[in-house]
């Protein structure tokens, strides 16, 4: 049977990704949102107007890598054409659900807050990454859809109970992911990922980082889509973001990352579609 591929979707909106080469030799459509004004860290409602414009070409399922955190609310975007419920997993060093400052206006620090409050099929939210401090201060309704998993929590993991094992020429640190499967598969799930998650050894962003390693990450996705092949699960979308600015640091790394992010999820989904394609 030939292999189904993956709708991969790269948005520029800084002309970061030009300097990478993680897709070459892959097919993948860009979508230039460079000349759209409102949209960096903030997005007002015209820009909002004229991507979901732009967007209504691609499917609402795949792989989109959305440049830096600074446009980490596409990830509320992208869920707004869910017309479906769904759980949401997020990987962020943070929590991104602080109250808009500005009139209303979605934020790349407030949109899992928006998504909430307003997107009515979404119906819970597992988060992975920020610290407890930073948790604390988010207001106690949005909580209370909201599984939350800190960055504490992963050091303890790390401290007590992973080993390193050499994977596919890649050091890793496996850590037990185990509370990953606690995520119920009778909904499908999106997946949003954060590069800010990740150590500097593995990343350069454009705000905080945590301290995940490359190997981590891949060991958690690992962990959450055997969970949903082994229950006949479905996941609908990742987004990825996480760049660096375009005249900053050595995008090397992220460049590495995101190899190794499509990599994965694109063998991900094209087992999934072959697996319904045989239903």
């Amino acid at each position: 049977m030939e292999r189904l591929m993956a709708e991969i979707v790269i948005m520029d909106f800084s002309g970061i990704y030009k300097g990478e080469q993680f897709f070459e030799g892959e097919k993948v459509s860009w979508l230039d949102v460079r000349e759209i004004p409102g949209t960096n860290c903030y997005c007002d409602d015209e820009a909002k107007t004229q991507i979901l414009e732009k967007l209504e070409e691609f499917s609402a399922g795949g792989i989109y890598f959305i440049d830096s955190g600074n446009y980490h609310y596409m990830s509320r975007i992208g869920i707004e054409r869910v017309k479906e419920p769904f759980r949401l997993l997020v990987f962020d060093n943070h929590t991104d659900m602080q109250l808009p400052a500005f009139g209303g206006l979605l934020s790349c620090g407030g949109w899992i807050a928006s998504a909430i409050e307003e997107a009515e099929n979404l119906v819970e939210v597992w988060l992975v990454g920020p610290d407890e401090e930073a948790y604390s201060q988010v207001e106690e309704p949005l909580k209370e859809k909201v599984k939350f998993f800190s960055r504490e929590m992963l050091q303890d993991f790390r401290n007590n109970e992973s080993y390193s094992e050499k994977t596919n020429n890649m050091e890793r640190n496996v850590m037990d992911f185990s509370f990953l499967g606690e995520i119920p598969t009778d909904l499908p799930l999106y997946v949003s990922i954060d590069k800010d998650v990740l150590g500097t050894t593995d990343a350069s962003t454009t705000w905080s980082q945590g301290d995940m390693t490359l190997g981590e990450m891949m060991a958690a996705l690992e962990f959450v889509t055997r969970h949903f092949k082994e229950a006949g699960g479905k996941i609908l979308q990742v987004d990825i973001c996480g760049e660096c600015d375009p005249d900053g640091a050595d995008n090397e790394r992220n460049d590495a990352a995101n190899r190794e992010l499509l990599k994965f999820w694109k063998n991900f989904f094209a087992e999934q579609e072959d697996r319904g394609a045989l239903l």
